[in-house]
């Protein structure tokens, strides 16, 4: 059976950032291993694995919620490649930028788009 939460194009972008943040991460310093380097591929991680879980809890409410945590580690990460760029570590120019943009911009519509069915399924008849 097919998860609904792998066909959001948000969690596929989100394990796409994955796989470009694990070996990018690789080629940063050996002393960097345990520090920026495990921050970032856990914020990384964390994005698609809470638009799962949110997905498959039974209320839009709860579904928000982890959206909400995912949108945190979303910029979480945005800060720690930032600081990567800062270091030296990478490129400003590097794709994982732009990937990270375009997650961010489909993740805040999807979270537009609960919050508004649920501010309506609020003010329903009374």
């Amino acid at each position: 059976m097919e998860k609904p939460h792998k066909q959001l194009d948000v969690w596929q972008q989100g394990m796409v950032l994955v796989e470009m943040v694990y070996p990018l991460t690789s080629t940063f310093p050996v002393d960097e291993r345990f520090g920026l380097s495990g921050q970032m591929r856990r914020a990384a991680v964390s994005i698609p694995s809470n638009i799962a879980e949110g997905a498959a809890r039974a209320t839009t409410r709860d579904y928000l919620h982890f959206l909400v945590i995912a949108r945190g580690s979303l910029s979480e990460l945005d800060t720690q490649l930032e600081l990567s760029v800062r270091l030296n570590f990478l490129l400003p120019e590097h794709p994982v930028f732009s990937l990270l943009a375009s997650c961010g911009r489909l993740l805040s519509a999807l979270i537009n788009r609960l919050r508004y069915k649920l501010k309506n399924d609020q003010s329903g008849p009374a």
